[in-house]
């Protein structure tokens, strides 16, 4: 099983839990310096990825020979261009090169709830749900669904919701908030935006476990399978949550509206169901055990 993006937030969690597999033999395409050491050619394949190499990529397939390929690799923020390279480019490189290569493997692609949109205060989005993309990002990671749909393999799409756990990074909210409880004095001030909306959080052991069963079912999957908790979770309760966890008994205090991609989706919940049925998969993991392993690994983290 080749994983790329294997040294990133979601990458190194899925090819430590494809590890685990009995009989499996994980290959591992990471960007300069992550993920650790492959079998075989070790090409940089996130980086040729966003410079949609095909001809390069159908080469290094090719020798690599995969049974599965799970692509963890994407970015969340950076310019335009880079996350329309990564996210929309780089998914329709790999689909175009794993049906040249290699087109009896199984594509596991790594999507996101931001191709919905937002979703109706109260509801549920299921996989039939129209893709209404608020920003950029969620429309380039959109266009990166289309593009492994219309590789015509063997192919899932995860839509992973707002993953939490241990390495999350502070380009997203949860690894933000921990870098600034770390920084602060137990009783002094952590500003943030405004925390009114409502996300559906995911532990990152838990989508592992969801990317392993869509790696190993076996027949053919759903093309889209929501991933996520079921819940849906004001971002002040999470804020809250964590700050109970880090010992900080200061203050959180809101200012501004947050920023323009939370603002435009005040509200997302996962229906799950299709996941259950597909996979036999369920989150196992509360959202107090995803913070709690966030804190302590940042907390145990260099400053």
């Amino acid at each position: 099983m080749l994983v790329l993006g294997c040294g990133g937030f979601l990458g190194a969690p899925v090819a430590a839990r494809l590890g685990e597999l009995p009989g499996v033999q994980v290959l591992r395409g990471a960007r300069s310096g992550g993920g650790g050491r492959a079998a075989g050619p070790r090409p940089d394949l996130v980086a040729d990825l966003a410079d949609v190499q095909v001809d390069f990529l159908a080469v290094q397939l090719t020798a690599l020979r995969p049974d599965v390929v799970v692509n963890c690799a994407g970015l969340t923020s950076g310019s335009a261009s880079r996350l329309c390279a990564v996210n929309a480019q780089g998914a329709a490189a790999l689909g175009e090169a794993m049906a040249l290569a290699v087109p009896s493997a199984r594509l596991v692609h790594l999507g996101s709830a931001a191709e919905y949109g937002p979703g109706e205060p109260g509801t549920s989005l299921g996989e039939s749900a129209p893709a209404r993309p608020a920003g950029l990002y969620g429309a380039a990671k959109l266009a990166g669904t289309l593009a492994v749909a219309a590789a015509r393999l063997d192919a899932v799409v995860l839509r992973v919701f707002n993953p939490v756990g241990a390495g999350a990074p502070v380009s997203g909210l949860p690894g933000r908030l921990a870098a600034a409880l770390r920084a602060a004095p137990r009783d002094g001030t952590v500003r943030t935006g405004d925390l009114g909306a409502y996300r559906d959080f995911v532990d990152v052991t838990d989508v592992a476990e969801a990317v392993a069963l869509a790696a190993t079912a076996p027949g053919r999957l759903p093309p889209v399978l929501n991933v996520g908790s079921g819940r849906a979770t004001e971002v002040r309760d999470l804020v809250h949550e964590l700050a109970a966890i880090s010992g900080f008994t200061g203050r959180i205090e809101e200012s501004g509206a947050g920023s323009e991609r939370s603002a435009a989706t005040s509200w997302v919940r996962a229906d799950i169901t299709l996941a259950g049925a597909a996979l036999g998969w369920r989150p196992a993991r509360t959202l107090r055990d995803s913070l709690t392993d966030l804190w302590s690994a940042r907390a145990g983290a260099p400053a």
